[in-house]
């Protein structure tokens, strides 16, 4: 059995701290591997997240490089949340790709006595570990640069290298804890991160840093370590064990009750099922994911393995359509269309109605069929419902149901399959049904308008 790592260093970096004899900065490093990282982010020695520190009030600037704009705005390093999973972009703030790291300023606006300074990262991969150099500065040494860009040596323009940090232990989890034997790492009004990439084998190697803490050694310090982490997610797994399932409603706690009790129990339960019903060679689905619930607009979406839901939607919809919409999202999950182009730039794009039919059609049809939300009972109630058999969610979900019936139960896990792989063509249509799309379309229009059209005045 693997278990979490941890090392301790204590760096021969020496500092004359103000007022102080000479001592010795100590750098903590813990690694929690990714069999036991999780979204609580406890380490052996070194301190969870805080809820808020002197780092919450500093100003914090890009000096060099720039943001990677699939990840979160440089607010993420200090707003006291963390990621639920291991591989969340925009709950991490990293620098862009392709480049070597940049430079990270903390602008407190006045000197400050700083104790401690605590760094977060999480990913699966490259992008866990933590490399960088730690600066200092109370901005009145002569010649001090308060903005030193990346062909500036900061030791020469006013800054004092508190240590060097060089986290690598492989994906996982990282927790970095700087101190000072003496107690104070010292006074200063400025703190600048020298971040480098952990790996230049491909564009992918800028950490995913979670949280950076600045614990003050004052009355400023506003910490409170002991509650560290704000809000633990609700975490479960799939009735098969195969997935973890991890439901974020700090942002609307009154769901907590509907979301352990009732979503949960079908999410676990429908998981394999939808991995089973949507397999292809090849492929492994995901082995975890993750829904947050807040307010929002619309009604929910869904981006790789994270699912968003708007909590004053679903609030509104607890005995009728929010499990089942949530449902739907789960499928997406498991549909994952975009590793194709990701792997093939000239794979076929998938056909945008049927990302959406397929898993209507499964909500509807397989999941609650009796809430008739898609059938010829739903169709009645539309008013001038046109049939076009190639539109995305209820109809094309009706449209897929009626192919599957008349044709070929297997229709739609062949669908998937092609269009996962990036070879979706009209083909898979004419060897399962013997009839183009566009053929079916025309005889699912002409039944269904059959089937509505008003009856004879007797």
């Amino acid at each position: 059995m693997k278990t979490a790592t941890s090392l301790s260093l204590a760096l021969p970096v020496l500092l004359l701290a103000a007022g102080t004899a000479f001592a010795e900065i100590k750098t903590v490093i813990n690694h929690n591997d990714n069999e036991h990282a999780s979204a609580e982010f406890k380490f052996a020695d070194v301190p969870p997240p805080a809820k808020s520190d002197a780092g919450a009030q500093a100003k914090v600037s890009i000096i060099a490089g720039s943001r990677d704009q699939n990840g979160g705005e440089i607010s993420r390093l200090t707003d006291g949340r963390v990621p639920t999973e291991a591989d969340e972009p925009e709950a991490n703030f990293f620098f862009a790709q392709g480049v070597d790291g940049g430079r990270l300023r903390f602008d407190f606006g006045q000197v400050i006595e700083v104790k401690q300074v605590n760094t977060y990262s999480w990913h699966p991969d490259t992008r866990a570990p933590q490399v960088y150099e730690l600066y200092a500065s109370d901005g009145t040494a002569d010649g001090f640069k308060a903005e030193p860009d990346a062909d500036t040596d900061p030791a020469k323009a006013g800054w004092k290298l508190v240590t060097k940090v060089a986290a690598r232990s492989g994906g996982g989890q990282y927790g970095v804890s700087i101190s000072d034997t003496a107690g104070l790492i010292g006074k200063y009004r400025y703190l600048l991160f020298v971040c480098a990439a952990t790996e230049t084998a491909d564009p992918f190697g800028n950490t995913f840093y979670s949280e950076i803490d600045v614990i003050a050694g004052d009355s400023t310090n506003t910490t409170d370590t002991a509650s560290a982490v704000a809000y633990v997610p609700f975490v479960t797994n799939s009735v098969d064990g195969k997935c973890k399932i991890t439901i974020d409603f700090s942002k609307a706690p009154e769901l907590k009750e509907w979301a352990e009790q009732k979503l949960a129990p079908v999410l676990a339960e429908w998981y394999p099922k939808l991995t089973d019903m949507l397999a292809s060679d090849g492929y492994t689905a995901p082995t975890e994911f993750s829904v947050r619930l807040a307010p929002g607009n619309g009604v929910a979406a869904t981006g790789g393995t994270r699912v968003t839901a708007n909590s004053d939607w679903l609030k509104r919809e607890l005995k009728r359509e929010a499990i089942g919409a949530l449902l739907h999202e789960e499928v997406h999950v498991i549909q994952q269309y975009g590793r194709a182009r990701r792997n093939n730039p000239n794979a076929t794009r998938a056909p945008g109605w049927l990302t959406e039919a397929i898993p209507d059609y499964i909500r509807w049809f397989l999941y609650e069929p009796d809430s008739h939300g898609a059938d010829l009972v739903w169709i009645k109630r539309q008013r001038n419902f046109v049939p076009k058999y190639d539109t995305a969610y209820r109809p094309g979900a009706n449209f897929l149901n009626w192919a599957s019936e008349k044709y070929d139960k297997k229709l739609v896990s062949k669908l998937n399959a092609a269009i996962r792989s990036g070879k979706y063509s009209e083909e898979i249509w004419k060897e399962s049904t013997g009839k183009t799309a566009d053929e079916l379309g025309a005889d699912w229009k002409a039944e269904i308008l059959k089937e509505i059209a008003p009856s004879p005045v007797q």
